[in-house]
């Protein structure tokens, strides 16, 4: 079968990987580019700013407008001292003709040469608290720039100091992070290309090789594993996929022994009819006695047959769903004593000590002789399961909510491994076939059904040489 490649699992998740990895640069790219120059523009507010206050101190302290001012010359920027009249007092300047307070300003649409300008600035740090933050265009260079103003309180004046910054490193800033914005997304789509073939590889090769092992198991071979991996989802399919099979593998055999032992459960009572019919015909039919032994073994046979007939049909029944319980109140003790009464003759020859623990009388809400070939059946595989001088224990238990019947013996026991399929049907603990005349082999795949007709718990608990307990739980006496 061809697979499309786009549409595989690896193709998809390196495709994925990448394109996550290639949407975060792009997104850090678009983030950094819209926000570097107002980010800028504020380190260099914030710079500006600290650049004040220590002039203001050498002024206020020191006395020195000089001093100050030499800050400015230090720093590449120009700031004049304005007082109170709006006449400028000191000035400095490292900036020369790109100085706004060298050429006319524009502001508000209107255009001021430096002495008015000066007026402005007094007026907008007044209406601005002490306080003045403005971008402008240098009408020469046509470059953006920022104006700081600061009023500085002394005794005597007011004096109000002004700095001129421009952002004329804004445009290189730019590209230089442009450049660097390319080259390091150059890198980091290599590095995705690699991570995502490396991650992709890591994630479907475990999927790879579920699906041969899959393909293994669709052939029949059961003895095929599939293999753990890092990721816990990936273990958890490898887990439940390695039950699933060998519960196949269990469900195949018991498919191949239910054929056989079907066939041999019909084939050899029909071999014997076959045989003695004409041993009739040919050897004993004048003779009225051994006429009679060889009839005798047909009618045998035929019983047999009749009976695995209506076992089958019995357990397809029930298993259909669509039997109708007949439930009412019975008493559960009496159904127990009467199937231990027509066990006696067993018990009695097998020397079993038979005992039943629990009330004299218990009610409970079932179908009564549905329950009753439950009983008889735990109890007739306890007597076939236990050796001469055994023990063989009846109890009946009240619950908080339900009646607990067990059926105890001490016999041979079951292996742990065999225990969830002994309520399969044709399943047998001894996997050399032999057919027992007086059972069909259906007999706890039928008492399954019964019990899940009524929606009952049960179960078995067994240790292999020291016996099992089959019981049932059924709801107590129902009051209308």
């Amino acid at each position: 079968m061809k697979h499309n490649f786009l549409k595989g699992l690896k193709f998809n998740v390196w495709l994925q990987f990448f394109l996550v990895a290639l949407g975060v640069v792009l997104i850090m790219g678009i983030l950094q580019f819209s926000l570097i120059k107002p980010y800028f523009k504020d380190n260099k507010v914030q710079s500006v700013k600290a650049l004040s206050v220590t002039m203001e101190e050498m002024i206020l302290e020191e006395k020195s407008f000089s001093k100050a001012l030499q800050l400015i010359v230090d720093n590449n920027l120009c700031a004049m001292i304005v007082n109170d009249q709006g006449s400028v007092i000191y000035t400095g300047d490292s900036l020369g003709a790109s100085c706004a307070f060298n050429q006319s300003v524009t502001v508000d649409d209107q255009t001021f040469v430096p002495v008015q300008e000066a007026m402005i600035l007094n007026d907008l740090t007044r209406s601005n608290v002490g306080e003045l933050n403005m971008t402008l265009t240098n009408t020469k260079t046509q470059q953006e720039m920022i104006i700081y103003g600061k009023l500085i309180k002394d005794n005597l004046s007011n004096y109000y100091l002004y700095i001129n910054s421009p952002l004329e490193p804004y445009d290189s800033l730019i590209r230089f992070f442009a450049n660097q914005y390319l080259f390091y997304m150059l890198i980091i789509a290599v590095i995705s290309v690699v991570l995502a073939t490396f991650l992709s590889n890591k994630l479907t090769r475990p999927i790879v090789n579920m699906k041969k092992s899959a393909d293994i198991l669709a052939t029949g071979n059961y003895d095929v594993h599939f293999d753990n991996s890092y990721y816990n989802e990936l273990n958890d399919l490898a887990n439940t996929l390695n039950d699933a099979t060998s519960k196949l593998s269990k469900v195949d055999e018991l498919r191949k022994d239910l054929i056989a032992n079907v066939s041999h459960d019909i084939k050899t009572p029909l071999t014997m009819i076959k045989a003695y019919a004409e041993m009739i015909m040919d050897i004993s039919g004048d003779n009225k006695q051994k006429r009679e032994e060889h009839l005798n073994v047909i009618i045998g046979e035929v019983d047999y047959l009749d009976h695995l007939v209506s076992d089958m049909s019995e357990l397809s029944k029930l298993q259909s769903g669509n039997y109708i319980l007949q439930q009412a109140n019975f008493d559960i003790v009496k159904v127990i004593k009467e199937i231990l009464n027509i066990y006696q003759v067993l018990i009695n020859d097998q020397h079993i000590d038979c005992k039943y623990i629990g009330d004299d009388s218990v009610i409970v809400y079932a179908d009564e002789i549905k329950i009753k070939q439950v009983i008889q059946n735990f109890v007739s595989n306890a007597i076939k399961h236990t050796q001469d001088d055994a023990k063989l224990i009846i109890k009946v238990i009240k619950l908080d909510d339900a009646i607990r019947v067990e059926v105890i013996d001490n016999g041979q026991g079951i292996k742990e491994e065999e225990l969830p399929y002994i309520w399969d049907r044709y399943y047998k603990i001894d996997k050399s076939f032999r057919r027992n005349q007086q059972s069909s082999g259906l007999g706890l795949a039928i008492v399954k059904a019964i019990l899940d007709a009524h929606g009952a718990s049960y179960g078995v608990i067994s240790e292999q040489g020291k016996g099992s307990c089959f019981y049932f739980e059924l709801v107590q006496e129902n009051v209308f």
